[in-house]
């Protein structure tokens, strides 16, 4: 899930040969729902998303999600196979 416009990752998937879904959220209308959204006024950008990872499975249960703090944080190829396996998602 993306706070990037539909556009964006179509582009994204195309360059980079994705072959799975990427779900876009650019009115940030299921974000806060996962827990991922920051609002603070005192910001200047106020109201943002955080770097988040989610297993959705087809059913469209949520069978993992990691919330980073920092932006920059990346959770390791490894982790996010791992994350996929166990979730029983393929």
């Amino acid at each position: 899930m993306s706070a990037d416009a539909a556009a964006t990752l179509k582009a994204f998937a195309e360059q980079n040969n994705v072959k799975h879904l990427l779900l876009a959220d650019f009115r940030r209308e299921m974000i806060p729902a996962y827990g991922a959204m920051v609002m603070d006024e005192k910001l200047p950008a106020y109201r943002y998303a955080k770097r988040a990872f989610f297993v959705i499975d087809r059913q469209g249960t949520l069978r993992f999600q990691k919330i980073m703090d920092n932006a920059l944080d990346l959770l390791s190829p490894e982790d996010l196979l791992k994350a996929l396996k166990e979730s029983g998602v393929s």
